[in-house]
């Protein structure tokens, strides 16, 4: 069974949808189709000139997903020109968010994602990253609390830390608090523009969340190994 396909996130919906070459009927043109999302990749990558990572951090992706969607919308355009098909844009696992929704996000507020052991403020901080049972999410300054139950990833053989930090980057997460991060999932959170402050342990989420208020915490360079 294939894996459910992430949703991307784009800065607005295209505006012009069709394109077709000059001179030739519809009913003799045969179509390719790009995704919305594949689109964005586009617009990013060659229109803005971001680096992959920055771009990935745009549409809350890892870098390899997001090098993936390029990938495939640059094939898609080159078949179209090479072959003289018409090109759809269409479809794709997406939702719209503004550029201006990213600036403000970063200075108005932070989303911190603590690995717990339970869904409070007063539980225990899970020192495993991809295995925790649940991250309690609190957006500062105003402090509201969420939680997101990670236990899919708890019953995986292999890739539960990549899964876990997918997780956290559709949550639209800043910051992750956790013990032990390993290296896989170190740089998927990396690539998703996620910070990550690592070997907290024996604490409280509260007492996490405190911690990194007083910038005690710093943000790691490479993982625990």
């Amino acid at each position: 069974m294939p894996r459910p396909r992430h949703c991307r996130y784009v800065s607005s919906a295209p505006s012009v949808t069709y394109f077709k070459p000059r001179g030739i009927p519809l009913r003799e043109l045969q179509e390719a189709c790009l995704c919305v999302d594949e689109l964005e990749a586009l617009r990013l990558a060659d229109a803005e000139g971001l680096t992959a990572q920055e771009a990935a951090q745009h549409m809350r992706v890892s870098r390899h997903t997001f090098g993936r969607t390029l990938a495939s919308a640059r094939r898609t355009v080159a078949l179209a020109l090479t072959q003289g098909m018409a090109l759809r844009i269409e479809g794709g696992t997406y939702a719209v968010v503004s550029d201006n929704t990213y600036e403000n996000k970063e200075h108005t507020m932070q989303k911190i994602a603590i690995s717990s052991e339970g869904p409070t403020l007063d539980d225990t901080v899970d020192p495993r990253f991809g295995r925790a049972g649940g991250f309690v999410v609190v957006t500062l300054p105003e402090k509201s609390v969420e939680y997101i139950d990670n236990g899919a990833s708890q019953t995986m053989s292999m890739g539960a830390g990549i899964e876990t930090a997918e997780r956290m980057a559709r949550a639209g997460v800043d910051v992750v608090i956790s013990g032990y991060v390993g290296p896989k999932a170190f740089e998927a959170l990396k690539a998703a523009g996620i910070k990550i402050c690592q070997d907290v342990e024996g604490v409280t989420v509260r007492e996490a969340v405190e911690r990194f208020e007083r910038g005690e915490l710093p943000f790691a360079e490479a993982s625990n190994k």
